[in-house]
């Protein structure tokens, strides 16, 4: 039985044995570099390049990306003696990191997704102003989505992008701004706020430090 199947109660149709894998990662590859399977299957890539010191990205769609490849790497870190683990001298450690992706941003038109989740934006639009990710899931009801250096940043959008009304909080105004800087009291730096639209106008905006982005215009992929 290949050593992959060991590890799991419901065995995988398809896995590859590690050493078949540790010849191509040994060939390909050094010490320290980048290796993708984008259909990450039970796991294998990853586990052998973990277990040889190679920094992994592994995508997969299918259910067994949490029922088969997440428990796999949790027995690797924890020192599984399975597959190549005798032979490159594996003692467990190192680690990772699991996502699942959020909702599509834009359509294929390149407009904002209709009725995308509030939180699924804030993520992207965190993202693409730090370049780090959101480190935890922003409320419905809270526009500000943290502080980066010595900005901060806030999304003025209630799952509608076509509710213009001031009241709706799509648009910034005064009183938005002050709920805004109400949320960070000590905050003394710049922001950048998106929204549909700025009551406030240019003068106003620079004498506040804002940087005012439009949605969904000022919306995309910045990094």
């Amino acid at each position: 039985m290949i050593e992959a199947n060991r590890l799991f109660d419901v065995p995988f149709g398809t896995p590859k044995p590690e050493r078949l894998i540790e010849r191509v990662v040994h060939i390909a590859t050094d010490p320290g570099d980048l290796v993708l399977d984008s259909f990450l299957g039970s796991g294998t890539t990853a586990a052998v390049a973990m277990k040889m010191g190679r920094r992994f990205i592994g995508i997969e769609m299918g259910d067994h990306a949490v029922t088969h490849c997440a428990p796999r790497l949790r027995k690797v870190v924890d020192g599984e003696q399975g597959g190549i683990s005798e032979t490159v001298g594996w003692q467990g450690g190192s680690g990772f990191r699991f996502y699942r992706l959020g909702a599509d941003v834009f359509d294929a038109e390149g407009r904002i997704t209709q009725g995308i989740p509030f939180e699924h934006l804030a993520a992207h639009v965190w993202f693409s102003e730090t370049g780090v990710a959101l480190s935890s899931r922003p409320a419905r009801r809270a526009p500000v989505l943290g502080v980066h250096g010595e900005t901060a940043v806030a999304l003025l959008y209630n799952g509608v992008l076509g509710d213009k009304r001031p009241e709706g909080g799509n648009v910034l105004t005064r009183p938005i701004l002050n709920l805004l800087r109400e949320a960070l009291p000590g905050h003394e730096g710049d922001w950048t706020i998106y929204g549909e639209r700025s009551a406030l106008g240019p003068a106003t905006l620079t004498r506040e430090r804002i940087t005012f982005r439009q949605t969904p215009y000022d919306v995309k992929a910045r990094r």
